[in-house]
């Protein structure tokens, strides 16, 4: 379809947008319908609002205008006679169609620099997500073997390392130990081809038993000998005598001779039963050997050195004076209450131990370093986790690697990758043992088929880990690939795998750009999993921009049930890596400048003119996501085959062309609210030479929902009332549109059996651009089970709908859980569609009285200590906070209206209760990064009043970078854009107070400051239009969206929304580890069971 007034796939608030520009009574455009297939939209622009009418298409591909009321029916055959007609005057429409908006012309896209001349011949074709391919088969079924032989190479030398070896000889304990090590691995394999032979078993017998051949080659003619000698020659018919007692010692002789030769005889088949039945030796899932810390122990101002040796294998913590010295004091795992990490000392740890009769010992020790001190919380949270008993996981380690490989194929050796070896935050060489439950990989320019990345994926695994991990699935689009690894241990528990891709090459149409997605359930948690390439070129961000959205809006991933949810909604934890393209917004005269910086690792000062930050700080693209501070150089464009030079210049026929050192290769998240999710390491590798981009790895320690099975009256299932309900009262949205019509909510949750649509809601219009739909009696949800401890880690969806259309205007997230475990909870969601913001939705949720509490989860194990002169420090910028205490007084007056109580303005000027209407946003983003900024729109969960601990459940702080003294400022980048018109949210974002925030240093990179994101400059507001006097048209048009030829000016009631919400965000970007502002100086030692801890609050 070429129609000029066609454009497609354009959002609502595009079309919007367009016809503002136009002014002219009569504009019209037409676009796809969001909310049905294969239908149209028609908008008319009448009066300064937007008219929406949709075209649906009968049975018989008749087109027809539906409305409510005022259009009379009319069919047509296409969309040409429909507009025609409706040209004509007094037709039913609010206007008659005038001034047909065309579609914008996109003039000729050039090839992006990186681009191929031409598609491959033949393009890989999709992996099927159970290996029904024999080539696949074969790569799976040989990668477990190998692990099985390695597996069993570990257990037999264990087992021989436990036994009594102090009756043998060096030589022959050398000779066994390389035999385990070394050669049994080859045996394994001729015994599992079919062979009856041990080659490298007998010459290990060999070797032990030289003495003896020898010993038998000198004694046993001379006994022959003497045998001979005595034996009697009988006469015929004689008898022979019985054989007198012989000495004990040629007793006992003979019988260590028959020993022996029994021995010898059935050892060989005890080893090929063995080897043959190797696979099935279980002996330990995961051999973690003994590791040893040297500390210091912190007490009275001595600090003796000492030794923690952590056997994760046994679940013990055992003390040592000296490494090589006995155990002088043990404790099981499950004498290990709690470990407390100093917020002031990166490398002081305090551990809470169970002493006799229930009482708890702190111990506090100094490590080496911050690594150390990560590395050994590491080992003891594996260890609590192998020694738990529980039967489901309610934490796994999650491993993504994006590399860009450069069309050429991978070096021998890519396990420093999967080891997290290179620049950094990298893992401490003691976490090496510790296995990823997942392994996500995506490359893009891969030139290897799929069998081919497939196999050299599970043989680098198998190098550096015992663990069998099965394909869950793969996923390629041209040579942008995404592979899914996991344990085969989890394989029950993974469900609903699916894939999708789409292309955003020139035109749309080709797949050297483009991405590829995976997504499947845990138990009861989605994932999902988006590797793309986008448009390569500095000067290309816009379309990069476009690409980003096009992926979001068309790739297919997650429960169909979902649709009306773009991907950030459809998944409790959302991973988008790979190469982004995103670079250095620096003119091609700083390349040398850059160089300089980069070699004195001034990253944050570059990183502040990196366009992808610059794009999410004014919350364009990726709203919501979240990034690890960067810590490690650009990963583009080196010199091939060495990483101590960029080649930022390349000559083509048009000239010299630059690409400037950049941050191309990311990682991205998004998690539902309240749910825990910690990265753990993000940086790249230093020895992978092989393409112009180094890998980078990115791990992290992610929360999962096991599946859950009410305990309370289970025979009272079908008793609704019985049952409980889940209440939503006092609530409102508050949009970012003008339409007129009526609105209703839809909600979705795995804990509803079915999706459940509220009635209509009466609208309310606001001003300038904010409208403010109030909800009266929502329905009760029933949720399937009504326990609190399930009910505490449900989250719900919500949806409102435009009754006319059925189009989103806004989905939102809410979490069930909230810091304090109440019943009954304010709540205040910020409202998104196709990843823009379009709203707040606000209210109060009330959870059904039922049994249950909320478990304990492994992550709450490690906790953060706030230390007393951090929160000292806090107090010096109190005074500074004050100036948005107003804003916050605004916002709990506007909560107190939304609930019908009428407010004083004395009440509100004194604003008796702030923290309240915080908590209510700032609980439902619990992983949000402290580097946030404003624009990002991130925020931290509440925390008790008085709290010094908070939980591993809390994302870590990552501060802004260090202040760096740098050679030469770099002049403030200019965008190649135009400004985009004013939106009603972008004079909504206010600047952080002009006083300085303080913040604490780092654990792992020392002092901070705030050069990453420099105070954005104030923009001018813009002028108010002019009332326009409006006539009230004689019908009732399907949907009504007001807009503007102007700027649109600053909504107020929205300006009041949004202050409160950046001022909780300012609160929390400030508070260092997540932690509340006033902290006791130690945190509460944890009690055995919550009774206990209930008491010692009270008390």
């Amino acid at each position: 379809m070429s129609y000029s007034w066609y454009h497609g796939n354009i959002t609502r608030s595009k079309t919007e947008d367009l016809l503002s520009q136009s002014g002219k009574d009569g504009s019209y455009l037409v676009r796809d319908s969001e909310s049905v297939c294969r239908a149209y939209a028609l908008c008319v622009l009448n009066q300064s609002c937007v008219h929406t009418y949709r075209i649906i298409q009968n049975a018989e591909h008749q087109l027809s205008v539906q409305a409510s009321e005022g259009v009379p029916m009319r069919f047509f055959t296409n969309l040409v006679e429909l507009i025609e007609f409706y040209r004509k005057e007094n037709v039913g429409l609010v206007t008659h169609l005038q001034y047909p908006i065309e579609k914008e012309e996109e003039g000729p896209e050039e090839p992006d620099e990186e681009q191929e001349s031409a598609p491959p011949n033949v393009p890989p074709r999709n992996f099927t997500p159970v290996l029904e391919t024999k080539e696949c088969q074969t790569a799976v079924e040989r990668a477990p073997a190998a692990n099985a032989s390695l597996l069993l190479s570990e257990t037999l030398l264990q087992r021989f390392q436990d036994t009594d070896s102090r009756c043998i000889p060096e030589e022959h304990l050398q000779a066994i130990r390389d035999y385990f090590s070394l050669h049994i691995v080859s045996d394994c394999e001729m015994v599992r081809s079919g062979s009856q032979n041990l080659p490298q078993f007998k010459k290990l017998l060999m070797t032990l038993c030289t003495g003896l051949h020898r010993e038998l080659s000198r004694t046993l003619p001379t006994l022959e000998s003497l045998q001979t000698a005595f034996e009697p020659q009988l006469s015929p018919g004689l008898k022979q005598r019985s054989p007198l007692p012989g000495d004990s010692a040629t007793n006992n002789m003979v019988n260590k001779l028959t020993n022996l030769t029994s021995m010898v005889s059935s050892l060989e088949e005890k080893v090929k039963t063995v080897l043959m039945e190797g696979a099935a030796v279980k002996h330990r899932r995961s051999l973690i050997p003994p590791i040893i810390f040297e500390v210091k122990a912190d007490s009275i101002g001595i600090s003796p050195k000492t030794h923690l040796k952590v056997d994760v294998e046994t679940g013990k913590l055992i003390i040592k004076k000296s490494k090589d010295g006995p155990d002088d004091k043990f404790y099981p795992s499950k004498k290990i209450l709690q470990l407390i990490k100093s917020q002031k000392f990166p490398n002081k740890l305090v551990i809470v131990l169970e002493t006799e009769k229930e009482k708890t010992q702190r111990k506090e020790y100094v490590f080496a370093d911050s690594t150390k001190r990560e590395g050994f919380c590491q080992l003891l949270q594996q260890m609590k986790n192998k020694h738990s008993g529980q039967p489901e996981p309610d934490m796994l380690s999650v491993f993504i690697g994006t590399w860009n490989m450069g069309d050429a194929p991978p070096p021998k050796n890519i396990t420093p990758w999967f080891l997290c070896k290179g620049q950094g935050k990298t893992k401490d060489d003691t976490a090496d043992y510790i296995e990823h439950d997942i392994y996500v990989i995506g490359t893009q320019e891969d030139p290897l088929s799929e069998k081919e990345w497939t196999d050299k994926l599970i043989n680098s695994l198998s190098e550096i880990t015992s663990v069998e991990y099965k394909v869950i699935t793969i996923q390629t689009l041209w040579n942008i690939r995404i592979v899914v690894l996991a344990k085969s241990e989890h394989a029950h528990r993974i469900s609903h795998v699916f894939t999708n891709s789409v292309k955003t090459g020139i035109a749309n149409t080709l797949g050297n750009k483009g991405a590829v997605g995976a997504s499947f359930m845990f138990n009861g948690t989605s994932f999902g999993f988006i590797n793309s390439h986008l448009t390569s070129g500095s000067e290309k961000k816009l379309r990069r921009n476009q690409n980003y959205f096009n992926i979001l809006r068309f790739l297919v991933l997650g429960d169909k049930k979902l649709s009306p949810f773009n991907l950030t909604h459809r998944f409790t934890h959302l991973f988008w890596l790979g190469d982004l393209n995103y670079r250095l917004q620096l003119p091609n005269t700083e390349a040398e400048n850059i160089i300089q910086k980069i070699k004195q690792q001034q990253y944050q000062e570059l990183l502040s003119h990196d366009q992808l930050n610059l794009e999410r700080r004014e919350s364009l693209i990726f709203f919501q996501f979240h990034e690890e501070e960067i810590t490690f150089p650009p990963t583009y464009r080196y010199e091939r085959g060495s990483r101590e030079r960029y080649c930022y210049t390349k000559q083509k026929a048009t000239g010299m062309k630059y690409n400037l050192p950049s941050w191309c290769d990311r990682i991205l998240w998004k998690s539902y609210p309240q749910m825990h999710i910690l990265c753990q390491s993000y940086g790249c590798t230093d020895d992978i030479t092989t393409s112009d981009h180094s890998p980078v790895f990115g791990t992290f320690q992610v929360e999962v929902m096991s599946q859950f099975v009410s305990k309370n009256n289970p025979g009272n299932t079908g008793d609704l009332e019985a049952q409980g309900h889940i209440e939503m009262m006092n609530c409102k949205a508050t949009l970012y549109t003008k339409s007129h019509t009526k609105f209703y909510i839809e909600f979705h949750s795995p804990c509803l059996e079915n999706m459940v649509k509220s009635s209509e809601a009466e609208d309310q219009e606001g001003n300038n651009g904010t409208l403010v739909v109030k909800f009266g009696v929502l329905p009760k949800l029933t949720p399937i089970i009504s326990d609190l401890e399930y009910l505490l880690d449900q989250h719900l969806l919500i949806c409102i709908k435009s009754s006319d259309t059925d189009e989103s205007y806004g989905e939102g997230c809410i979490a069930l859980r909230t810091e304090d475990t109440e019943q009954q909870f304010p709540f205040c969601t910020i409202l998104t569609h196709h990843g823009e913001e379009t709203g707040l939705f606000c209210g109060e949720i009330c959870l059904p009285a039922c049994g249950g509490k909320q478990r304990e989860k492994l992550y709450d194990f490690v906790k953060i200590e706030k230390d007393e002169t951090v929160a000292q420090k806090q107090l010096k910028h109190t005074y500074s906070q004050s100036r948005i205490i107003k804003s916050i007084s605004e916002k709990s007056a506007m909560m107190a209206q939304m609930r019908g109580v009428p407010v004083c303005p004395s009440e509100t000027q004194n604003s008796m209760d702030h923290s309240a209407s915080i908590a209510a946003i700032s609980s439902q983003a619990k992983q949000s990064p402290p580097t946030t900024p404003p624009g990002f729109r991130g925020s931290e969960p509440r925390q008790k009043s008085g709290s010094a601990v908070q939980g591993c459940g809390d994302t870590p702080i990552t501060p802004p970078p260090r202040t760096i003294l740098s050679i030469q400022k770099f002049p403030h980048s200019n965008s190649n854009r135009a400004a985009p018109a004013a939106r009603p949210q972008d004079s909504l974002r206010i600047t952080v107070p002009s006083d300085p925030l303080e913040m604490v240093d780092n654990p792992l990179y020392g002092p901070v400051n705030n050069s990453l994101y420099p105070q954005p400059a104030q923009t001018r507001a813009p002028k108010s239009p002019e009332p326009m006097a409006r006539t009230s048209p004689s019908i009732r048009p399907r949907s009504r969206t007001c807009s503007s030829t102007e700027k649109k000016p600053v909504p107020a009631e929205k300006a009041q929304l949004k202050n409160t919400i950046s001022a909780a965000n300012n609160q929390n970007i400030c508070r260092p580890e997540g932690g509340p502002a006033l902290p006791k100086p130690r945190p509460p030692v944890p009690a055995k069971n919550q009774s206990v801890a209930r008491d010692a609050q009270n008390n």
